[in-house]
């Protein structure tokens, strides 16, 4: 792929036949993808913790028991210890990747600290762990239509019923997920 085709910012939407806990029905938003692979949050994974368990490990007391009551997401299945923040905006953290103008992906303590005194950005997710392709490995799956993929919107991030994202983000590019085959169509 060249520069202008990278997918940065983009939702990928599993297709229906993927298999696995990690990324059946998922929908992940791409941090990050260039030459030397890519980054990325699945979006609608529900973990068993909240985010009282980070700010007890933390040392870390949220001022609104509703904040520490949030639950966390599954990342994906790379460094599932490890804590990542999507928000916008973007703000200035100590340890983010900035997505573009409008979101980043941090993974300090600081920004748990202003969540949880109330002072955090806008809008925000805390996920354990990412998911992560090697240089070329999510263009190839890709190309064995594994996903589909589209512009991101914030909505679906932050707003829209867990249950409901895979099918809003296939809404977004066009198409109803629900009349789609789970075969591959190749010979």
């Amino acid at each position: 792929m060249n520069k202008k085709n990278y997918l940065t910012n983009n939702f990928l939407i599993a297709m229906p036949g993927m298999e696995g806990d990690d990324f059946s029905k998922s929908v992940t938003y791409l941090c990050q993808h260039d030459e030397e692979g890519a980054l990325g949050i699945v979006i609608n994974k529900p973990h068993t913790m909240t985010m009282k368990a980070i700010f007890d490990q933390l040392s870390i007391t949220a001022v609104n028991p509703a904040v520490a009551a949030t639950p966390l997401f599954m990342g994906g299945p790379v460094q599932p210890e490890r804590g990542f923040v999507l928000h916008t905006p973007v703000g200035n953290w100590d340890s983010t990747l900035t997505v573009n103008d409008e979101f980043a992906l941090t993974s300090s303590k600081d920004i748990l600290e202003a969540i949880a005194e109330g002072k955090g950005p806008e809008k925000w997710m805390v996920a354990l762990g990412y998911a992560g392709w090697a240089a070329g490995q999510l263009e190839q799956e890709i190309q064995r239509n594994s996903w589909l993929h589209g512009q991101a919107e914030p909505h679906i991030i932050f707003d829209e019923p867990l249950p409901q994202r895979w099918e809003l983000a296939a809404h977004r590019i066009g198409v109803d997920i629900s009349l789609m085959s789970s075969d591959v169509g190749h010979c």
